[in-house]
């Protein structure tokens, strides 16, 4: 049914009477692959510049097998998926070319190292727990093209620890500060930086931080300019924002 589509597309171009543009607008909300539990989008890389990503938590392995299939036979590469659990990853990791990090439980199909983007990303975080969410981060960023430099441990509770770094802060396009706690690195970092800092709040800290809503609270009422906030744990989010942003105005290589 795409095929045929795209086919019709094509020829009422041939015969002039649809124009390159408005083909191109058509294709662009084309295609999907309905596959009864999913719809596979395989041309938001044309809308959005970057392919489908799979949220892995909730989804069978059976049905993820199905989403990569799908997005293989489209001849995607890098698919990230996220939140996978560790009994998935090693279903797929028997029928895909597949690497898999236990810490931020980040799947890649078909992975390819490259780089489109000029920028660095810093991915910092305010304490060793916060690791796991900065690094779902820094390899959604990774897998999207962009070089990404990593500062960890780098809290409030010992500052002198992210002043040693700000000359690595001051040559950031754009900066993931990680956080739970009171998350007060965001706020201290949009302070010495010139450039977009994006907050991640965590759920890491003693019962009043509420999982993670003191820290996003915080966040939200930054005095720093420049501090935009994503949800509570959200380490993929943060990666593809920051991604965006380091592509923006012609970066590329």
């Amino acid at each position: 049914m795409e095929s045929q589509h795209i086919l019709s597309i094509l020829q009422q171009i041939e015969d002039g009477t649809l124009d390159a543009r408005t083909a191109y607008e058509q294709l662009k909300i084309s295609p999907f692959e309905d596959l009864g539990y999913a719809k596979v989008d395989h041309h938001r890389r044309i809308r959005q510049g970057a392919q489908e990503v799979i949220y892995g938590a909730g989804k069978t392995a059976e049905q993820l097998e199905g989403i990569i299939t799908s997005m293989l036979s489209n001849q995607a590469v890098n698919i990230l998926i996220t939140k996978l659990s560790e009994e998935n990853a090693a279903c797929l990791a028997e029928r895909f070319p597949f690497t898999y990090d236990k810490l931020s439980r980040i799947g890649i199909v078909a992975r390819r190292e490259e780089l489109t983007a000029s920028g660095t990303i810093v991915i910092a975080t305010g304490g060793t727990s916060d690791i796991p969410i900065a690094e779902e981060a820094a390899l959604t960023a990774e897998v999207l093209g962009n070089r990404v430099t990593r500062l960890y441990d780098v809290g409030v509770a010992g500052i002198h620890r992210l002043l040693s770094h700000v000359d690595v802060i001051s040559q950031a396009t754009v900066i993931v500060a990680v956080a739970g706690m009171e998350g007060a690195l965001a706020s201290v970092i949009g302070g010495l930086s010139d450039c977009p800092v994006i907050a991640v709040p965590t759920s890491v800290g003693y019962g009043s931080n509420f999982q993670g809503l003191s820290a996003l609270l915080s966040m939200l009422n930054s005095c720093a300019s420049g501090v935009s906030v994503v949800n509570i744990d959200n380490g993929f989010g943060a990666g593809y924002l920051a991604s965006m942003i380091n592509h923006i105005g012609g970066n590329e290589q």
